[in-house]
Formats: C-alpha cells, structure tokens, sequence
C-alpha cells in the first residue's frame, strides 16, 4: 500500500467543497451568538485522514481543515482554546499515519503549542472512533464527522446515530466512483452494520441497471442516516471535468446547516468544470419544451424537472416548495422555487393562483 498517492480530479473538486464549507462552519460554531453564547466545545472528525499530502504536493484534507481554521478571517472572535476546540485525524494505515504526524509537526510546528487541540490516531474509524470521541469529551456538543473512507463505507449505524443525536451535529460520507460496482468485495456483514440491517440494503444490492445502482444506493444510505436521527439529508454527485464522479450523502438535524453547504455548492459550482447532480434526476424534461432555457437568468433544467416531480405529489404553495428545493434536493435552494415556477407558468405546465403576473410566497401552484 503506498503511502503517498495522486490527487483524483474528484477528490480535488470534493476538496473545493469542503474548503468552503469550513470556511462557514467554524466561524457558525465558534462565534459567540447574537445573545452571547458561546458554545463550550466542537469537534471536527477526519474519519479517514490519509497522509494529509499528495504525491505532487497537494495538501491533504487535515492539512487545510487545520490551516483554514488558524488562519480564518473571523479567527480572533472565536476564542480558540485546546479545551474548546478540537480536530480528530484517525488514519488506520502505518505509514500513513507517521507521515500526517510529521506532515502536520512540518506545517504547524508542534501540535502541542497551537491554541486548538489536534489529536491524530491510528486506528479504524468504524471500531475505534465512538472510543477516540469520549477521550476529547465531545459528546453533548456539536461534530462535524467526515467519513471520506473512497473505498469501503464502514462505519456502523449506531456511531452514526450518536453522532446525529448531538445539537447541531452534522456528517459527511464519501461514496468512490467504483463503490457500487465492487459488491464482491464488501462485507456483508459491516453493510448490515453500515445500514442498520439486511433487510435495508438487499433491495439496492438486486438493482442491476449500472446506470440506476449509484441513485439506488444513496437513496439507501439516505434513508439509513434518517433512522439513524438525520432529520435533513441531502445526497449529490460530484462530477469533476475529467475523471470520474464522486457520490457525497450529508446529515443533519440543523436546517442552517443545510443552507451552508448549499451555498458552499454554489460557490465552488463550475471552477474548473466541475458540477453538482440530484440524484432524483434523469432528463425527464424535454429542453426543448422551455425555448427559454440557457438564456441568461432562466431556470436549469434540473431545477425544472425536480420542481414537476414535486408538483405531481399534489398542488403546493411557493413558500413549502421553496422550503421542499432547500431540504429535498442535493442544491436548490428556497429561493429558486419562483423562478420555476413563473417558468413553468407562462410555458403553460402549470396554473398559478391568484392568477395574475406576479408570483408571491403565497401562490399556489399545480399541474395543468
């Protein structure tokens, strides 16, 4: 096993993400609020950490999870102190986890001097981890777990449903572009664990259609983390210019939450070629049906399609489907409902009432 490997164009654009998320999330957790509070402790958990280096030199995720902390705008008004703040790097490999200890002591200095608490183990996430998190005392308080494991998702239900039960607690898990070709290799019984029961998971694993198993599978993971107290999840593929797509689900139980990755999506949606898909979507909708489409300000195809599936559910108003595009869906937000559906309106898919030229929060809307 090497210990150094090549950057994947998914994991870059993956990176991309996550880079602005942090970027949100620290200063969200670690501010004090508008009425003074301030929370006593957060955790960050690398589940998977690697070496946290690339073979051509590329920071590795706990080197720039690390780095945009300290070096944070916001980074004086969030009373940093290794009794409140701590990063959890757990790497299972050897060699891996000598080189992130060095690499982290060549890029910080010593990890015992900085003004948050960083605690790198050698370990296995799905064993070890719950054990790692009591000895940080991060129970009770917020985590934001990644578990970005590329090959083998295996970490158990019941980690991840203590996980969920903390206040404004969230996770990440990384699904690789060949995970759901690789059912030879997967352990039946860590996928019992992983989704909560057989019963669970043989349904996705009968699907043979290999352009279906990807939807199939998240939509099991999804409906996994649900149980588990995920009462918001959001599942998505990345798919960088080259290379292939990478499959993300998100958990959590903060609706605010859900709006910072949203517009972490939209931030980094397009550098380099790289984009976001819903997995609910398969070109249902005919372009050709909305002239207006890739016109400047018109609404993505996507947004449409997932808006008309929605719609054949029963007639709703634009407020609740604004708020179903924020909490459904991998990257619409409430604010794309109005576009859509003047969109739909005046292609005469739709009948908006009041009827009139203006769409408000009230509307209603339904199918013709």
């Amino acid at each position: 096993m090497d210990t150094l490997w090549k950057l994947e164009p998914a994991t870059a654009a993956k990176h991309r993400l996550y880079k602005r998320y942090l970027d949100a999330w620290w200063p969200i957790l670690l501010q004090a609020t508008r009425t003074g509070y301030m929370r006593p402790s957060v955790t960050y958990v690398d589940a998977f950490a690697g070496p946290g280096r690339y073979i051509d030199g590329e920071e590795g995720s706990p080197v720039f999870a690390l780095d945009r902390l300290l070096h944070h705008d916001a980074v004086d008004r969030m009373n940093l102190t290794p009794q409140r703040v701590c990063l959890v790097f757990v790497e299972k490999d050897a060699h891996r986890y000598e080189y992130l200890k060095a690499e982290l002591a060549r890029r910080f200095g010593s990890l015992d001097d900085l003004p948050v608490r960083v605690k790198v183990c050698r370990g296995e996430a799905g064993i070890d981890l719950q054990g790692i998190l009591n000895d940080v005392s991060a129970w009770g308080h917020p985590i934001l777990a990644i578990f970005d494991s590329w090959g083998n998702v295996n970490v158990p239900l019941p980690l991840v449903r203590r996980i969920a039960a903390n206040p404004s607690s969230e996770l990440i898990t990384t699904f690789g572009p060949n995970w759901f070709t690789r059912r030879e290799d997967l352990n039946l019984d860590q996928l019992d664990e992983v989704f909560g029961g057989r019963q669970y998971w043989t349904p996705a694993d009968r699907e043979r259609r290999s352009d279906e198993r990807w939807r199939v599978w998240l939509a099991t993971y999804r409906d996994a983390l649900h149980r588990a107290g995920c009462q918001h999840r959001l599942q998505f593929q990345v798919v960088p210019k080259t290379g292939l797509p990478l499959y993300l689900v998100y958990g959590t139980g903060a609706e605010k939450g859900v709006e910072v990755m949203k517009d972490a999506m939209w931030n980094v949606d397009g550098t380099d070629g790289m984009s976001f898909s819903d997995p609910r979507t398969r070109g249902a909708v005919d372009p050709g049906q909305f002239t207006l489409w890739g016109g400047a300000g018109c609404p993505h195809p996507e947004l449409i399609e997932l808006v008309m599936q929605r719609l054949q559910e029963g007639a709703t108003s634009v407020d609740e489907l604004g708020r179903w595009l924020l909490l459904e869906t991998s990257r619409w937000r409430a604010r794309d409902a109005r576009s859509a559906v003047i969109e739909l309106r005046d292609t005469g898919n739709v009948v908006v009432a009041p009827p009139g030229r203006r769409v408000t929060k009230t509307s209603y809307v339904r199918l013709c």
